[in-house]
């Protein structure tokens, strides 16, 4: 369906970076991102996650390294894996070295943390040598002693001033290749922190809410957060953090852009929550249509509507949609126009093949 005008959302311009092979800032569309919760170490392991994060739409991925062991795995682990790789360091710089020389695309520090200026400016050599774009990963819970101090707890000012002299450590070391993020487990303060540092920097931004908690509250909040700054135009990449498995980090990632009409991918179903009104079991219907259409990689929106009282109009405003009617009799719509009828128990195989028949067109388009 075509884009209307007030859909539209203008995104603050940033400096453009790559992340391996992925444009981040800029024009460049917004990048979702997650992070392997398996054992670096256990490479085998590592590698499958990484290929399911993929399969499942990941741009990028980040895997922590907290020993020699872990930074040193990655050159394997980025053999076997086609997404460029985000090396997750804290505190000590020759992780962070280690990482770059095996290949990893982007690290993922926090200055402030890493020591004296020297280590610093080693770990900047270590990523202009081998093209590694760094991550400037300011946290709520992890902010340096003399801010809090200044400060009392943290606070949106307390986050943006340690990015800003975070940004100033690697623009005195001329290494200008990186994003920044300002993360809590708060979304007031998150949002403000965003807003703040949007305002004074020109670098790509990654967007957050950390530490988000379980798959409904954290995706809940998630949205909240993430969307209200990318509704301002605010924000480059992002990563929603659940205590849950990783793919659905993806898959909430992908919902959040594709509600704002900022990316595109797979199935968009809009169906009703269902009522008294209900012609056929919407809610089972839905359910088994998520999993059936998974697979699906290309924009297609599909409604499934249980009565006539909003059912012609979603369906006309998608390119398949289904509307419940009376006497097991329910009308099926082709690019928003009636086009023919279905019985209940034909619904769901009549869909699919609708929907992979659409998939098809668009992947020889």
């Amino acid at each position: 369906m075509s884009t209307r005008p007030f859909r539209d959302i203008k995104r603050k311009k940033t400096k453009k970076i790559k992340v391996g092979n992925i444009e981040v800032g800029g024009d460049a569309p917004i990048s979702i991102q997650s992070m392997t919760n398996t054992l670096t170490t256990d490479i085998k392991k590592t590698v499958r996650q990484i290929h399911e994060l993929t399969e499942a739409g990941a741009d990028i991925v980040r895997v922590s390294c907290p020993d020699k062991d872990s930074s040193l795995a990655l050159k394997k682990i980025i053999k076997e894996v086609r997404v460029p790789i985000v090396a997750d360091i804290h505190f000590h710089y020759k992780r962070a070295i280690e990482a770059a020389m095996s290949g990893a695309h982007c690290l993922r520090i926090n200055p402030g943390n890493i020591g004296s200026k020297e280590k610093i400016r080693e770990v900047l050599k270590s990523a202009k040598d081998y093209n590694c774009s760094v991550r400037i990963g300011v946290n709520a819970g992890s902010i340096e002693k003399n801010l809090l101090e200044k400060y009392k707890e943290p606070c949106p000012e307390a986050l943006v001033e340690s990015a800003i002299n975070n940004i100033k450590i690697l623009e005195d070391e001329n290494f200008f290749n990186f994003k920044v993020s300002v993360k809590s487990s708060d979304i007031f303060l998150t949002t403000k922190a965003y807003r703040l540092l949007s305002s004074v920097c020109n670098y790509p931004l990654h967007l957050g809410i950390t530490e988000a908690g379980g798959l409904v509250t954290g995706s809940v909040k998630s949205s909240l957060g993430i969307g209200m700054l990318l509704m301002e135009g605010i924000g480059d990449t992002i990563r929603v953090s659940l205590s849950a498995d990783p793919l659905e980090e993806i898959k909430i990632g992908y919902e959040i852009l594709k509600s704002l009409n900022l990316r595109h991918r797979g199935v968009n179903i809009i169906a009703c929550p269902s009522c008294a009104r209900q012609s056929f079991p919407v809610i089972d219907t839905v359910k088994i249509l998520e999993k059936r259409l998974s697979h699906i990689k290309e924009h297609i929106t599909l409604s499934i509507i249980g009565c006539v009282v909003n059912g012609p109009g979603e369906a006309s405003q998608t390119q398949i949609g289904i509307t419940g009617g009376g006497k097991n009799n329910h009308m099926m719509y082709l690019s928003g126009v009636p086009h023919h009828k279905v019985a209940s128990d034909k619904i769901i195989e009549e869909v699919v093949s609708l929907v992979e028949e659409k998939s098809k067109e668009l992947k020889k388009n």
